[in-house]
């Protein structure tokens, strides 16, 4: 048992030293499986950062109770991976999928179209969806626009987030030149707002159609 004086002072720094080592080891963890999740999504096609950690983490046999690393951690560790061991065909491949994306922002581009999401950033994988916002007068507008094209698609609804607010959107899901396709489809006033995946989440990065066409002329742009 601990008392006062030395045999206190022992106590609480046996008790920092074991902290600190759980600490450490807690964080060996969860570098390992952001490493193993990158691995995941960069071998398996995966493109979803909370699977791709779960299986990590099975994989490793981690503790349900450890902390998962955030998407940073293994956004930074997929883009590593990828540079050194996909970095030919991966550019190659993100190249591809922007210059589909823009084909199909040109087509929409009555409808303030934005690519955001893996494509933009670089770390999508080969079957990817590519992501776009689009802010018509109506949703009904185009999915008429669509129609009369004899486009087929499905649709949903979303959720988004500006600040602590939600943001309804349909989605329509499609194929675009052979690659899958999906349009969030937002109020025109949601244009200059920040949206976001989740209420604390970081907003999400976008672009139009002038800065999609510089990513392209860019050599080595992903």
């Amino acid at each position: 048992m601990c008392g006062h004086g030395e045999g206190g002072i022992l106590c609480e720094a046996l008790g920092y030293d074991s902290a600190v080592k759980r600490s450490a080891r807690q964080t060996g963890m969860r570098a390992r499986i952001a490493a193993a999740a990158a691995r995941i999504m960069a071998e398996d096609g995966v493109d979803d950062f909370a699977l791709a950690k779960r299986k990590a983490a099975r994989q490793l046999g981690a503790q349900a109770t450890q902390a998962l690393p955030a998407n940073d951690e293994v956004e930074a560790e997929l883009r590593a991976y990828r540079a050194l061991y996909q970095a030919d065909e991966h550019p190659e491949r993100i190249a591809e999928l922007r210059r589909i994306a823009l084909d199909a922002m040109r087509t929409l581009e009555r409808f303030s179209p934005y690519l955001t999401g893996p494509v933009l950033k670089g770390i999508a994988g080969p079957y990817a969806e590519i992501e776009l916002q689009l802010f018509p007068e109506s949703t009904k507008e185009l999915e008429i626009y669509l129609l009369e094209r004899n486009i087929a698609f499905t649709t949903h609804e979303g959720r988004r987030y500006s600040g602590d607010q939600t943001r309804a959107m349909s989605v329509l899901q499609l194929s675009w030149q052979g690659a899958p396709l999906r349009l969030s489809v937002f109020d025109p006033r949601d244009e200059r707002l920040a949206l976001k995946t989740s209420p604390a989440g970081r907003a999400l990065d976008r672009a139009g159609i002038a800065e999609v066409g510089a990513l392209l002329r860019e050599p080595g742009a992903a």
